[in-house]
């Protein structure tokens, strides 16, 4: 049995969210920066598991996407400011 279509939907928003409004802000940090920072936020927010894209899309209101949305924003806001915090403390990037 193949279970590899299972995602979380949370990591598409987050991802995103990184790819589109964090990263280019702070593009002169590492990847494991950023992988870090998904991580964090990732075990903050609930899981909310579909194996198609379009199952999604299909069953999700709108302003339930937009709420996801806006918790997604504020624990990854919360995540980059932990992770720049505590980020290379032990000198783990170099």
């Amino acid at each position: 049995m193949d279970f590899t279509s299972i995602h979380n939907y949370y990591e598409h928003l987050v991802i995103d969210y990184l790819q589109a409004d964090i990263i280019p802000v702070l593009e002169d940090k590492p990847a494991d920066f950023f992988l870090d920072i998904a991580c964090y936020a990732l075990t903050k927010l609930p899981s909310r598991y579909m194996r198609h894209e379009i199952d999604m899309a299909f069953y999700l209101e709108s302003e339930e996407r937009r709420q996801m949305m806006n918790e997604v924003k504020q624990t990854v806001d919360k995540a980059v400011e932990f992770i720049t915090l505590n980020f290379n403390r032990d000198e783990r990037y170099e």
